[in-house]
């Protein structure tokens, strides 16, 4: 089969790495254009292009599919499979029925559960037990298409965005070799999803970051861990922003104002929320690597018992 692959970031290229170890017939590469990066703002290539041009795949980095022009190049492809993971632009219907069999695409969620830019962190976010990989048929709705295959995977207590996002990489790039195979074979059967149990997993910014201790401690260790690596939880202090890369919830043995320093100490940082605390086992403080408390507590550090941190800007 000729394949025409669309992605951009690693998950992306986790999924046309697989695609290419398996001797699939990759005709072209669409990814997003070359974005400003770093403290000097060079123009970067997106992961898989570097990734396809390392195999000598021609790269499209189209803005968008609105000009004729751009449809007519991808249908002069002649794909039979159109394959998009996390490319970061809406298709329209025109680019979606160029393909022979089928354009589909691989989405980090149990589908229907998160729908969107950032299942991954917000289903962290919420406390679901599991996550997974659904491969779809797509559409013109947002992750809507019927599903063609599924893999679960159990949340663990201590995950983070980061383990979760680089294990959903492996088991979606699997999955999508075992419909590529299918597609091989045959006919394949979608189930339709039920968009009564869907939710939209918004994308992820750096104001919501910011740690509001009025909230219950439960979802603020949830939210650390969702947001490391990025955007990353922080609290304020003084006029420093210091971030929180570990957390675990507490008892709160005495009613305190939200954002109180509790206690200090090799064991954490301990803050009151809205119900219960929230101590602090690693964090990183302004122009600093991440530290474990139990380190920093023994040199000079900015956590003092009973100040209170802001719960806004």
């Amino acid at each position: 089969m000729r394949i025409v692959f669309a992605g951009t970031p690693d998950f992306a290229k986790s999924h046309l790495a697989a695609l290419l170890n398996a001797q699939h017939d990759i005709v072209a590469v669409y990814t997003q254009p070359d974005r400003p990066a770093g403290r000097g703002k060079k123009l970067m290539a997106s992961p898989v292009k570097k990734l396809a041009l390392e195999h000598d795949i021609a790269v499209y980095q189209p803005e968008n599919f609105k000009q004729a022009a751009t449809v007519q190049q991808l249908a002069a492809l002649q794909p039979d499979l159109f394959i998009v993971v996390a490319y970061g632009l809406l298709l329209p219907q025109s680019v979606l029925d160029i393909p022979t069999l089928a354009c589909i695409n691989s989405h980090a969620s149990l589908l229907p559960r998160w729908r969107g830019a950032a299942p991954i962190q917000r289903a962290i976010e919420a406390g679901d037990a599991s996550s997974g990989v659904t491969v779809m048929q797509m559409e013109l709705g947002l992750d809507t298409g019927p599903m063609l295959h599924k893999i679960e995977t159990p949340i663990n207590s201590e995950e983070s965005g980061g383990s979760l996002h680089d294990r959903l990489a492996l088991m979606g790039s699997q999955a999508i070799l075992e419909v590529v195979n299918k597609y091989q074979a045959g006919p394949v059967l979608a189930e339709v999803q039920d968009h009564n149990l869907s939710c939209y997993a918004h994308k992820l910014n750096k104001q919501e970051a910011l740690i509001d201790w009025r909230t219950p401690a439960q979802q603020l260790a949830q939210k650390v861990r969702a947001f490391n690596p990025f955007p990353m939880a922080y609290t304020l202090l003084g006029d420093s922003r210091i971030r929180v890369l570990q957390a675990r919830v507490e008892p709160l043995t005495h009613q305190s104002l939200p954002g109180t320093v509790l206690a200090v100490g090799g064991a954490g940082i301990t803050i009151a929320c809205q119900e219960q605390a929230l101590t602090l086992i690693q964090v990183q403080l302004p122009g600093k690597k991440p530290m474990m408390v139990s380190d920093l507590v023994n040199g000079k550090h900015p956590f003092q018992v009973n100040y209170v941190l802001p719960c806004e800007l």
